[in-house]
């Protein structure tokens, strides 16, 4: 990753959700040339110079202070998350990625195979599934032998993206790409991670826009429909959980609200 073309993206488009009069800054009914506020006007609320704003949003950030840093994002009005991802662009931490495929521990084994009417399945650090159970198999609609990844089902051409409808698909594509960002920040050394992102950008238009609007959060649960060819129609609540004292590796499980017309369906795909 090119940790500085990311940080003046990420900075310029930060800068450019931010409307001046929710932050207090007179238009004097002039026509802006630019979305958002301009670089002097992002400086003076957050109490810096222009020339140490400027440097930063250039890409110079390595000699910028925890301080200055601290007044931008609060001027930029950061969430937890994106506060995460400037410091990791402008200070990228060294620390070296486990393996790409790290083994699922049996009892997380034992939980998802006990889940016979949840698809459920474990994830990890590149999205790249590492176990599944039979339902999450007949439910993605993808080949038993063949657990794939996560982001590749819902960008690429499939089973599942054919079944997505929106918005939910939208939703569910933003959680990836969001946290595909923030995870790439974590480990800059990462090439396997750094070629999941590389790949989907050259193959999925959708993913290269979303890529573009860099936005920046950790996994978030999403309620979508899909269009199920053997049960029809299913809603249902993407449910993303970190699995204890596993650094890279999550749970998935997908749910329907009980007593609904979805759960009966799920519970049919089950059987």
């Amino acid at each position: 990753m090119d940790t500085r073309a990311e940080l003046t993206g990420f900075l310029m488009s930060r800068r450019a959700r931010l409307q001046p009069e929710t932050v207090g800054v007179p238009r004097y009914g002039e026509r802006r040339r630019v979305p958002g506020l301009r670089r002097e006007e992002l400086a003076q609320l957050a109490g810096v110079s222009v020339t140490h704003y400027t440097r930063l949003e250039q890409g110079h950030g390595r000699s910028v202070s925890a301080e200055v840093l601290d007044a931008v994002a609060g001027a930029m009005r950061l969430s937890r998350d994106e506060r995460e991802h400037l410091t990791n662009l402008v200070h990228p931490p060294r620390v070296e990625p486990g393996p790409a495929d790290p083994e699922v521990r049996v009892d997380l084994m034992c939980l998802i195979d006990g889940m016979t009417h949840t698809p459920a399945f474990v994830h990890g650090r590149h999205g790249n599934i590492l176990a599944r159970n039979g339902t999450a198999a007949r439910l993605l609609g993808e080949p038993a032998s063949d657990r794939g990844s996560w982001p590749q089902l819902v960008f690429l051409d499939g089973p599942l993206r054919s079944m997505l409808l929106d918005p939910g698909w939208e939703l569910l594509a933003r959680r990836h790409v969001a946290y595909l960002r923030l995870n790439l920040g974590r480990y800059p050394r990462d090439r396997a991670l750094a070629g999941v992102v590389e790949s989907l950008h050259s193959s999925s238009a959708d993913f290269r826009r979303l890529w573009a609007a860099h936005e920046v959060a950790d996994w978030a649960d999403v309620t979508c429909r899909l269009r199920h060819p053997v049960v029809g129609d299913i809603e249902i609540a993407v449910d993303v959980m970190k699995a204890t004292g596993e650094p890279d590796q999550w749970l998935v499980t997908f749910t329907t609200e009980p007593g609904s017309s979805s759960q009966e369906a799920l519970r049919r795909l089950a059987a």
